[in-house]
């Protein structure tokens, strides 16, 4: 299954990666919405992870493109941010996401729900 991780920070990429590949996951990266739109059109996308706030485009941006294509219209979608704006939050809920995580996450709910989600 492959796990796409759409975060400006290196770092925070590098965790979700370490967290989820000993779990069996292929996990792809990239660092903005764009760069995360050109990786889903290269590649069979089973889950996103997506920051809010990023430099080129958005989080938010990104997450209503891959909701208007067709191939990815139903593919789980999880903000990973630090943002707490109710705001967003209900944007958020308003494209369509399955979940909003707050960093720094939790590795066990994060694994716990990347399970969920992928229906394992």
């Amino acid at each position: 299954m492959n796990i796409l991780t759409i975060d400006d920070s290196a770092t925070m990429r590098m965790l979700i990666k370490k967290t989820l590949q000993p779990d069996g996951y292929t996990i792809l990266e990239a660092d903005n919405g764009q760069s995360g739109l050109n990786v889903a059109a290269a590649d069979k996308i089973d889950l996103f992870f997506v920051d809010v706030n990023m430099p080129v485009m958005d989080g938010l941006e990104c997450v209503s493109r891959l909701k208007k294509d067709a191939q990815y219209a139903n593919t789980p979608i999880v903000f990973l941010t630090t943002v707490t704006d109710t705001e967003k939050k209900q944007m958020g809920q308003s494209l369509g996401v399955n979940g909003w995580i707050q960093k720094p996450f939790n590795p066990d709910q994060l694994r716990k729900l990347t399970k969920m989600l992928l229906g394992i």
